[in-house]
């Protein structure tokens, strides 16, 4: 509450300072206070979760990175900044994560079973986030109203967002979605610690970027944010394998095959494929994160 109540003084005093509604940008437009931008990015999308990842028995974090896992990502957004220091967006993400034990093979010899346990997964993203932006540079040089900041500012950003995905695996050539398969016991009294994960769930993007103005009407940025999840189930594993007879009592028809093919796809040699076997990390939380080039059109400048 201490720091909300610093920053909304801050408001306040930066808008009783204020002179008048208008200030030069140029020798050709006039700013306002509050300027509007819309726009959209391209740039890639990556993640970090149990499967896949690099040689070792399996890092927390960025040490994990394996850059194999790219995939096209892409947004819109409509932001509003204030005199500079400050901004609020709105933006809605879309992209593709996915992983793959099999990229391991190379080096099978050091990863502790997390080749041979020989598990995949794909899933589609779709985010939308409201983030604040601030500019530290801008917010503690004391900005000057009658003065142009400098054209490339760099910033960091953070806010709430709320996310769905839906893992799925290939069997026999198709795509098969994994959460209604429990493959890890979620929703079974046999396992009561294991809650059925939602597909729809809140995130927490934090990150920093940099935004160049590159005329009067157009804004370019490049950003790096991370996706901050209370889910360890982005890729559908988690805990540990379960007793695959379980299967019987909650599952039937096409979805109790898929289970049965789908919780173990181990190959020889894997050592915890079995029941109470190590299937996932639950200490790790999984992750997402962008890269994006970002482009945005100015609509509420004057003319002079």
């Amino acid at each position: 509450m201490k720091c909300k109540g610093l920053f909304f003084l801050y408001l306040f005093c930066i808008s009783y300072n204020a002179q008048s509604q208008y200030y030069f940008y140029n020798d050709k437009y006039y700013d306002n206070d509050l300027v509007l931008e819309f726009g959209g990015s391209v740039g890639a999308m990556n993640s970090l979760t149990d499967l896949g990842g690099k040689k070792g028995p399996g890092k927390s974090g960025v040490k994990d990175f394996n850059i194999k896992n790219t995939h096209l990502a892409g947004s819109i957004f409509i932001s509003a900044i204030y005199r500079y220091d400050v901004a609020f967006r709105l933006e809605a993400s879309f992209g593709e994560i996915s992983g793959d034990d099999a990229q391991l093979k190379s080096v099978a010899a050091s990863t502790n079973g997390r080749y041979e346990r020989n598990l995949h997964f794909r899933s589609s993203v779709t985010d939308i986030i409201l983030a604040a932006e601030l500019y530290p540079v801008l917010i503690f040089s004391h900005f000057n109203q009658d003065k142009f900041p400098s054209l490339l500012q760099p910033y960091v950003m953070g806010g709430i967002g709320y996310f769905h995905f839906n893992p799925q695996a290939k069997l026999n050539n198709n795509w098969v979605d994994l959460q209604p398969l429990h493959t890890e016991g979620q929703g079974f009294a046999e396992y009561p610690d294991r809650k059925i994960y939602k597909l729809s769930q809140l995130n927490f993007p934090v990150g920093f970027g940099a935004k160049y103005e590159a005329s009067s009407f157009l804004n370019l940025r490049l950003e790096l944010s991370w996706r901050i999840l209370t889910t360890d189930y982005l890729d559908d594993v988690s805990k540990k394998y379960i007793d695959p007879k379980y299967f019987l009592s909650y599952l039937n028809g096409d979805k109790l095959t898929q289970a049965f093919l789908l919780n173990d796809r181990h190959l020889p040699g894997a050592e915890t494929a079995h029941p109470d076997g190590i299937r996932g990390e639950p200490g790790n939380r999984d992750s997402y994160f962008n890269l994006n080039l970002k482009v945005s059109y100015i609509f509420n400048r004057e003319k002079r």
